[in-house]
């Protein structure tokens, strides 16, 4: 009897199995992975602009407290980004008048909780420039997770 006509029937069962075994083992891994990351932060915010003082105000409305060093803020008027964003915490930084309010200064100790409201103030040298009933949109972010993005209309 020849077994010839059986190998590439084998071969191929074989090859199936090991392929089947592939796929299973490396979707368990995919799917195990997703049980390892931070659950998201929820926070719920609220902003007012006043174009005359040239101030933005972002008040933490309810959700998970916020650690401000681990902050970054991203700021649109009229959908165009300001020239220079604002360092989160700062003092004195180019493109805002120093003292920002809040958590966004870098004087303030402990975390960001709700009901407290940070501001800062944009200086003449930063572009675009904010005018009564420009829209401002304000992107809040934690590393590279974007938190909340509020947008609103200066007064």
């Amino acid at each position: 009897m020849d077994g010839r006509g059986i190998s590439p029937v084998v071969g191929t069962c074989v090859i199936v199995v090991l392929t089947v075994l592939l796929v299973a083992a490396t979707g368990t891994i995919m799917l195990g992975a997703d049980h390892h990351q931070k659950p998201a932060t929820t926070t719920r915010l609220s902003a007012s602009v006043d174009a005359s003082d040239d101030r933005i105000a972002l008040t933490h409305e309810g959700g998970d407290t916020l650690a401000p060093e681990s902050l970054a803020l991203r700021v649109r008027i009229n959908g165009t980004p300001l020239d220079r964003q604002p360092p989160i915490p700062f003092f004195a930084a180019k493109g805002f008048r120093a003292g920002p309010t809040g958590p966004f200064n870098a004087a303030t100790t402990g975390k960001w909780t709700a009901g407290e409201t940070g501001s800062i103030r944009l200086a003449s040298t930063n572009a675009p420039n904010l005018t009564a009933g420009a829209r401002v949109e304000l992107t809040l972010l934690e590393g590279e997770d974007v938190l909340a993005t509020v947008e609103t209309t200066a007064g």
